[in-house]
């Protein structure tokens, strides 16, 4: 995974990293820096990020680059880049560091692996890709939102590279099955196995061709099935521990992180509302 090189003078006050291991061949970090962040490094993996404040600027394939706030950054494996801040108050941004094997099996194991010219655009597609597979951090990312991400962001640097894919007919009858094995055991761990098993397709092919059929990435379905029978539940008055271990979560503090996320309040704010409103009734 990365081989970053921090140099050695002092951070600034605000300067951060928050990273996690490698996972199936992906890694993610957060990160701020308000002025020289890195030397010149380079990676064994693509490195797919999103700025979320200021700027930060880099040297990369022999020209000097800036990524602004809601641009993404594409940078190819074994190329030499460096980084600092490009603004006042510095840059905050976050990073996907992708196996390129892993790309390639995303695209059915055919080379060439996807080469993107341009470092840095704007790509709201991507960058709503990004903001989804940060949804949960620092909390680890599970195998199946790990899989439908791969699908996603490979499809997308296919698309930049101008690679041709395969345009095939919509298997509906079998993302209908899909769909319906969430539903019915979305209280229990699913793996890309289990939805492999219903679609007779690879976990790629399935999470690219759910998107199509429901919208959004079988992970993240997943999560919306589980936050809306935790939804009714709280509003009965469960304790949030055993909702939480009801409903596929791991802890209470993961619920209350996905459940925000979602509802834009914590499940005992709601739970508080609710009951509110009971004792006007």
């Amino acid at each position: 995974m990365p081989d970053s090189v921090l140099n050695d003078r002092a951070p600034m006050p605000d300067d951060f990293i928050s990273t996690e291991p490698p996972h199936g061949g992906v890694q993610r970090l957060l990160a701020r820096f308000g002025g020289h962040a890195y030397d010149l490094h380079r990676h064994e993996t693509y490195a797919v990020g999103a700025t979320l404040s200021g700027a930060q600027g880099f040297r990369y394939r022999g020209a000097g680059r800036v990524s602004a706030r809601g641009q993404c950054m594409v940078l190819h494996p074994d190329e030499w880049h460096d980084g600092r801040a490009a603004a006042p108050d510095g840059f905050l941004y976050r990073m996907v560091y992708l196996d390129p094997d892993r790309v390639l099996a995303a695209l059915g194991g055919r080379g060439p692996l996807p080469f993107v010219g341009e470092a840095v655009a704007e790509d709201a597609g991507l960058a709503a890709l990004i903001d989804e597979f940060f949804a949960t951090f620092p909390d680890p990312a599970d195998a199946l939102a790990v899989d439908g991400f791969l699908a996603d962001c490979a499809g997308v640097l296919a698309r930049r590279a101008g690679l041709a894919t395969t345009d095939r007919a919509q298997p509906l009858a079998r993302m209908r099955r899909v769909k319906a094995l969430i539903d019915a055991e979305f209280d229990r761990t699913l793996g890309s196995e289990d939805l492999e098993r219903e679609s007779g397709l690879d976990r790629f092919e399935t999470a690219r061709r759910f998107r199509a059929f429901a919208g959004t990435s079988p992970h993240r379905y997943l999560v919306g099935r589980r936050l809306a029978a935790a939804h009714q539940r709280i509003a009965r008055g469960e304790a949030l521990a055993e909702v939480a271990a009801g409903t596929g979560f791991a802890d209470q503090s993961h619920l209350t992180r996905a459940f925000k996320a979602r509802y834009g309040l914590t499940p005992g704010r709601f739970r508080a509302l609710v009951a509110a409103a009971d004792t006007r009734s």
